[in-house]
């Protein structure tokens, strides 16, 4: 049987309704519980002209309300639109716009920037905390009856832009679903299992693994504002079992003042990814938390992991130390290609090239940008993923580079020429090139190289750019240059750039 987004609610409404589905702070909500609700928010939408095919938008952080409108837009045929709540008004406003979202719903916290989207034409505004909970307790509960197909968008998730502007990723109920023997057979997500949804809704890495989870029939524990302190409390609170975190976490989690004294015996697996993990970061959180570890790498537009590092690549010591730096193994059913970007040509082992992937996990596309798409899947259905790698002779993909400029800072892609953009706006900088540079705590962070015309007041500068930028965008520095190094034909030599920053280390990502 085909599984979707609505027969998870459905098919567990019907087992299992008085399970706790969901727990949020002190509230929590059973299966049937869950149901009904997202029945109502169905019905409220639909008298407001949603239905199969509409894009209906949600900024606010971890909630219940994300999925009694994700359950409730299911049960339409239509796709939420999970926003960053990180971004600024004008990024917000974008996304909003181009999803041609009929409704936006947003938290109370984020209604100064909502008043800000003036400009962005969307049919209805509901607040959480204000009227939004009148309009959803009104409607009739009853369940719109709209059955989806496994080929039918089920998430629609915005990445990074190359030029400046984001994509939406159109993830299908295939793409998300091929995800269940992978979390059965390696993460060990089960029924049973307790599962703590820490990382933003609007990621793969917390919509996607939620869903998952909640495909198992598991109860997960979603977290709103992730505190480390917090985060272990909640793991002996209630007796958590799985959760994915991103490395930045895993670290601040080791920071915690009697971090030991907590009682995490309940953890049976953490699976992280977004960011290569320091091997101390790794030794450190093992000891801590005692449970079983697994590395997962993946892109939005692979819904998640395809390659796993599998708890027993973990060990501390032994000859099979090296593998700590390995992206892992293909998981079942994804194929691997490291491919020449020159010739196209299927390269050797030990020889960096593109990394190329072929899965159910593949997404459908971009949303309304066939362009892209048709850049980034071949006619044949492999996807180029612009990260750079190589197999070692036992099949273990190591990440080396990056094709494109794409920056990862604390789990959250960032192009460069977004920041560029904004910056070449400003009156005093004549030329500008933003590059990656190490960080101990964000794996990597912004830097700006800028060529001044005329005086150029540094700080003065970083401050226009937090007026256009979200902060995690904003370079943590800049360096002043007479002119930055191109090519003959005026392409930018970034990885001169970026050379001194990345001296001495085994690749050039982090």
């Amino acid at each position: 049987m085909t599984v979707t987004v609505s027969s998870v609610i459905r098919t567990y409404a019907a087992e299992r309704p008085r399970q706790v589905a969901l727990v949020c702070g002190a509230v929590s909500l059973t299966w049937e519980e869950l149901h009904a609700r997202s029945n109502r928010v169905a019905a409220a939408l639909r008298s407001l002209g949603v239905g199969a095919g509409d894009r209906v938008a949600l900024l606010d952080k971890n909630g219940l309300e994300y999925f009694e409108l994700l359950f409730a837009t299911a049960k339409l045929g239509a796709v939420l639109v999970a926003v960053n709540w990180r971004l600024t008004a004008g990024e917000v406003g974008y996304i909003v716009a181009d999803a041609q979202a009929k409704v936006l719903v947003f938290g109370k916290e984020f209604a100064g920037l909502v008043g800000e989207l003036a400009g962005t034409e969307v049919g209805t505004r509901l607040e959480i905390g204000g009227p939004y909970e009148g309009w959803r307790d009104g409607a009739e509960e009853r369940d719109p009856g709209v059955v989806q197909d496994g080929s039918d968008i089920a998430f629609q998730v915005y990445s990074s832009g190359t030029t400046g502007h984001p994509k939406g990723v159109l993830l299908s109920h295939d793409n998300v679903f091929s995800l269940m023997a992978v979390s059965r057979e390696i993460w060990g997500l089960d029924a049973g299992s307790v599962n703590m949804v820490a990382l933003p809704l609007f990621h793969v890495g917390g919509g996607g693994w939620a869903m998952v989870g909640m495909a198992h029939g598991c109860t997960s524990i979603v977290v709103r504002d992730v505190d480390p302190a917090g985060l272990l409390r909640l793991i002996a609170q209630h007796r958590i079992s799985h959760a994915f975190l991103v490395p930045v976490l895993l670290h601040f989690m080791q920071q915690v003042p009697n971090a030991s004294a907590g009682d995490f015996s309940s953890l049976k697996m953490i699976v992280y990814g977004a960011s290569p993990i320091s091997e101390p970061v790794l030794a450190g959180a093992v000891r801590l938390l005692g449970c079983r570890f697994a590395q997962a790498y993946g892109l939005t537009e692979t819904t998640g992991g395809i390659v796993t590092l599998p708890p027993e690549d973990h060990a501390l010591t032994g000859p099979h130390l090296h593998r700590l730096r390995a992206a892992g193994v293909a998981n079942p059913g994804v194929e691997l290609r490291i491919v020449s970007t020159e010739s196209g040509a299927d390269l050797p082992v030990g020889e960096p090239g593109e990394i190329w992937t072929r899965s159910r996990q593949n997404m459908v596309g971009y949303w309304r940008n066939e362009e892209a798409t048709r850049a980034t899947i071949t006619e044949d259905g492999w996807l180029r993923t612009g990260d750079v790698g190589y197999f070692d002779g036992d099949g273990y993909l190591y990440i080396h580079d990056r094709v494109k400029d794409m920056i990862i800072s604390g789990g959250e892609n960032i192009y460069p020429a977004e920041i560029e953009n904004v910056l070449m706006k400003h009156p005093q900088v004549a030329d500008v090139a933003v590059i990656g540079i190490p960080s101990e705590v964000w794996g990597e962070s912004p830097f700006a190289v800028v060529v001044a015309r005329g005086a150029l007041d540094v700080p003065e500068l970083l401050v226009f750019a937090r007026q256009h930028l979200a902060k995690f965008k904003v370079p943590v520095g800049v360096e002043l240059r007479a002119v930055l190094p191109r090519t003959p034909t005026g392409k930018l030599l970034k990885r001169e750039l970026r050379a001194p920053h990345w001296q001495g280390r085994s690749r050039e990502v982090s």
